[in-house]
């Protein structure tokens, strides 16, 4: 089969590879009818998430259509049943999933004793996404293995549009994690940095949850006009002081809930100091992250309020303010998204109409341009939001 695979910083090449078969009485193979390129796949083209070797096959957002099943996966799954791939790989048995809590699994990660030396506990697998998470081959490809495949799935309706539905495996239920985290309340005031694909999730989340006002931090047009037609209140960073502008909208109070979409790549700035130190920082090895808009985020949070982080932070950051988060009383909530604890509602809502997912994709391409599209994304060329890919 054809697949996308990692060979090295900043070299992503479609390459033939071994067609996966069944290894396991739980798994399926799903053949891929639309795959994405999402914003953490870039920390991998990067090569700032450690644990990728060459070979590895990229990818976490996918569906398509069951053409083989486990003896075990038999009671939940057949052959043809239309399937969205959670990123998520979850056993659905052991305590944390139990609890809902799928992106913490304690039996998917296959390789759980480096990741528990990293992380203090591993996480659950997840495709596509380094050694450190499982090393499972992922979704930009012909084919995919789907491990515990009878809890690993989302069985969707035919008739509607594979892009009205791959973005049930992450960015849709990531954008409205992050929303639910923030306990919206009628009132509130909801700041949402970075408008990429999680971040347009995440602006219309709050908006169907019931926030007063979105108001959308980015500084690409294409990003913050999507934002805008959601109804969200646009800030172009690199025109005006984010700080000051926020204030000015709420009253000196600065946003009650706040949404960090950016994660470890913030946008570096010559008008701000922080950036470039962070990216001198992060060359050198000496920091992993690029917290510019964390940093700001808790400079101009309400007393009392909550920061959502879906955006990805891979390990030590930096200067972070902690006497600032303490002494205003401010509640984080972080995490991988627990795909599956959303997806009824979510599938439920694109089909009464409420949403319809597919207005992120701004470009649609077969798996074989995959490295050159890496690449057009990486950049925001030709207005690229987000990149669906056909196998």
């Amino acid at each position: 089969m054809r697949a996308l695979v990692w060979h090295g910083k900043e070299d992503i090449r479609c390459d033939r590879v071994t067609d996966p078969g069944i290894e396991d009485p739980r798994d399926a193979i799903v053949k891929v009818t639309s795959c994405a390129i999402c914003g953490s796949d870039l920390h991998l083209f990067h090569n700032f998430i450690p644990a990728m070797l060459p070979g590895d096959i990229m990818g976490h957002e996918a569906m398509g259509e069951v053409v083989e099943v486990g003896a075990e996966a038999r009671g939940k799954l057949k052959v043809g049943d239309r399937v969205v791939v959670p990123f998520t790989i979850f056993c659905g048995q052991c305590e944390q999933c139990q609890r809902g809590n799928f992106s913490l699994c304690q039996r998917s990660n296959r390789n759980k004793r480096l990741a528990d030396k990293v992380f203090g506990h591993g996480t659950a697998g997840l495709f596509g996404y380094t050694h450190l998470t499982g090393g499972y081959p992922g979704g930009q490809a012909e084919f995919l293995r789907v491990p515990f495949a009878d809890a690993t799935h989302i069985k969707v309706p035919d008739g509607v549009p594979d892009e009205s539905l791959l973005f049930l495996s992450d960015i849709f239920p990531t954008g409205w994690q992050a929303a639910v985290q923030c306990d919206i309340e009628p009132t509130d005031i909801v700041a949402v940095w970075g408008c990429g694909p999680v971040g347009q999730m995440a602006i219309r989340s709050a908006l169907l949850l019931g926030a007063e006002q979105v108001i959308a931090i980015d500084r690409l047009p294409e990003r913050l006009e999507m934002a805008e037609a959601a109804g969200a209140i646009a800030i172009d960073f690199s025109r005006e002081s984010v700080i000051e502008r926020l204030n000015e909208l709420t009253g000196g109070d600065g946003p009650d809930k706040c949404i960090d979409c950016v994660g470890m790549e913030s946008h570096v700035m010559p008008s701000q100091p922080d950036t470039l130190y962070d990216r001198g920082k992060q060359m050198l090895g000496v920091e992993t992250d690029r917290p510019h808009a964390l940093r700001e985020i808790i400079y101009v949070c309400r007393g009392g309020g909550v920061i959502s982080i879906p955006g990805v932070y891979a390990g030590f950051d930096d200067k972070i303010p902690l006497g600032q988060l303490m002494n205003k009383g401010i509640t984080v909530r972080t995490g991988q998204t627990h795909v599956n604890r959303w997806t009824d509602d979510l599938l439920r809502y694109i089909e009464e109409g409420l949403i319809d997912p597919a207005f992120v994709v701004t470009h649609t391409v077969p798996l074989a341009d995959g490295p050159e599209m890496y690449k057009v994304f990486r950049d925001k060329q030709d207005g690229c939001v987000k990149v669906v890919l056909k196998p």
